[in-house]
């Protein structure tokens, strides 16, 4: 090959990549909206970085190069934007030296172990959403994204998205809609959910909602975070031998409420989610499970007990055991 020919390749390689570079991340998606906070006297390396991680802008190398060669570098202001991962580098850049930040900010947390009754109620008191919309619409569950086509379909589930509405704290913009602000919960959870985790339960011959079912579980029942593996692998002695889970957490969704004592009425019930009658699962989670709850899930702790009682010392611990016999020891222990 000729030097020219070299260089027209090289020439052509060039263009075909800056011109790569300057297209969206998904030019053809629905918009991904991200809110985004650059902060104060951030250098474009660290723009560079915070973009990449949302997902915003395909290279950091590129985006630094393209702001000195374009001579924006240094009008790159400060600020809290909302930005999509279907705009363009350019539009990008356009709205950082514009300023074209978000001041109407609204910020809510979910906290750990919370239902979506409980969700629903605590932003409809903020004056967030409306209440009876955001509860149909996390019953229907209609998602597009193909990753939570994994949420098994069941008519005996309250709400489809029960489990799924990831526990944080979140800032959307001011009048998001309530189809906006339950997005950016499921883009949350996809975002923890780790894709060896994905191989790791098809080995247990399991799914994502039974994981989420059980951590969703283990959320409710504990407070000591070391002992949500020991919890996790009671409840999957009880499932291997085939025992019914008998916790009262599934009692209290049933209920709706906390209850402080649960009466043998209660525990009589018929409803699917009562698994001192049902054996197996629950038809679905009972609330939205945090991070380490999902991991005790996924990797339990192997042990030999098949029982445990809060030890009401206010520790927020647990005496576990092997048998019933000893459960009902632990459990007058707990009451004195």
């Amino acid at each position: 090959m000729s030097i020219v020919g070299f260089v027209l390749v090289i020439g052509i390689f060039l263009i075909g990549y800056i011109n790569s570079q300057l297209q969206p991340v998904q030019p053809n998606a629905q918009a991904n909206q991200r809110v985004i906070e650059i902060p104060k006297g951030s250098h474009p390396n660290q723009i560079a970085k915070i973009l990449k991680e949302n997902q915003l802008i395909k290279s950091e190398f590129f985006f630094r190069w393209y702001v000195r060669y374009t001579g924006e570098a240094p009008g790159l202001k400060a600020g809290k934007y909302e930005l999509s991962n279907n705009m363009s580098l350019k539009e990008i850049v356009q709205a950082l030296v514009e300023g074209n930040a978000i001041l109407d900010i609204v910020r809510f947390t979910v906290p750990e172990g919370y239902t979506v009754e409980q969700i629903a109620a605590n932003l409809s008191e903020q004056g967030i959403i409306n209440k009876e919309k955001f509860l149909q619409l996390a019953k229907i569950g209609s998602v597009a994204d193909d990753f939570f086509k994994q949420i098994p379909s069941n008519p005996d589930v309250k709400y489809k998205l029960e489990g799924y509405l990831f526990p944080k704290t979140y800032e959307v913009k001011k009048g998001a809609t309530e189809e906006e602000i339950i997005k950016v919960m499921l883009e949350q959870f996809k975002k923890e959910w780790k894709p060896e985790w994905t191989t790791t339960i098809k080995k247990r011959k399991m799914d994502m909602g039974q994981i989420i079912t059980l951590a969703s579980i283990i959320e409710r029942e504990v407070v000591v975070d070391k002992e949500r593996p020991i919890v996790a692998g009671v409840l999957y002695n009880r499932l291997n031998d085939h025992w019914n889970l008998q916790v009262d957490a599934t009692i209290q969704y049933i209920l709706g409420k906390q209850k402080e004592r649960l009466t043998y009425n209660d525990l009589k019930i018929d409803n699917p989610y009562n698994t001192y009658i049902y054996p197996g699962l629950p038809p679905g989670p009972i609330s939205n499970p945090g991070i380490k709850s999902i991991e005790a899930a996924v990797s339990p702790t192997n042990n030999p007990y098949y029982f445990y009682v809060t030890k009401k010392d206010n520790t927020g611990e647990h005496y576990f055991s092997k048998t019933f016999a000893e459960h009902q020891k632990n459990d007058a222990r707990s009451r004195k």
